[in-house]
């Protein structure tokens, strides 16, 4: 009786994410296609799409530590990666509009794949001048007054490891241009649904703001990265 209801919850889960998605699609494509100073209607349009995801599939998202956060300012978001439950997760919990690095193969997802394209700066990891045009695509963003969103660990974290190990792009490109980062931790999302499958189930989803760190600080990068890296440590086991 169990795997029925959860077969036909995933169904549901599903009809939700594509139906809305569509219904929605003009508002997240058009906005930005026009020009990045209405990329604040994009992610409104992202924002409610996520709320309704959430209150139609019992998936609550809690946010903690929203305080930290000063809406005047942009940062370089950093966030573990668990799931796929993250992303509506980061979009309702995020204040304000964001840029987030994406990878390429996100880009294949029907409908989903549009939005990548508009909404994110999508980067091909195998390719070094698609990383650097990204980096530089990145550092354009923040120093227009936009937030980025960059997950270290570059993947799902698939492994009994609270976190892989971070790549040090984000660092960078906090320390070239003088932006705070404010770390950021996801708990509970792989639980309601593991990275890598298909199954899924409602519950409670925390998503935890820690204090912003200032890269002026750090004399390099690894001290820089170090410290962000403990900060969501912490916040991982203070709040699991």
């Amino acid at each position: 009786m169990k795997k029925i209801f959860l077969t036909l919850y995933l169904i549901w889960v599903g009809v939700v994410f594509t139906t809305f998605m569509i219904i929605l699609l003009p508002v997240f494509i058009l906005p930005i296609v026009l020009g990045q100073r209405y990329g604040y209607i994009t992610y409104f349009g992202l924002y409610l799409w996520s709320r309704i995801f959430s209150i139609l599939n019992f998936i609550h998202y809690k946010t903690i530590g929203l305080e930290n956060f000063d809406n005047k300012k942009a940062y370089v978001f950093t966030s573990n990666h668990t799931s796929f439950l993250d992303i509506p997760g980061i979009v309702r919990s995020v204040p304000g509009q964001f840029r987030p690095l994406a990878k390429k193969e996100l880009i294949k997802i029907p409908v989903f794949g549009w939005i990548v394209k508009v909404a994110t700066v999508v980067v091909d990891r195998t390719s070094l001048q698609s990383r650097q045009e990204s980096t530089s695509l990145l550092t354009k963003r923040i120093k227009s007054g936009i937030s980025l969103l960059i997950f270290p660990e570059g993947t799902q974290n698939r492994s009994n490891e609270p976190m892989l190990p971070f790549y040090d792009g984000a660092f960078r490109i906090a320390k070239e241009t003088k932006t705070d980062i404010l770390p950021m931790v996801i708990l509970n999302a792989n639980k309601l649904m593991p990275p890598g499958k298909v199954n899924v189930k409602p519950g409670v989803i925390k998503m935890v703001f820690g204090k912003p760190v200032s890269p002026n600080d750090y004399e390099n990068i690894a001290d820089l990265k170090a410290k962000v890296r403990n900060d969501m440590l912490k916040l991982i086991s203070a709040h699991s």
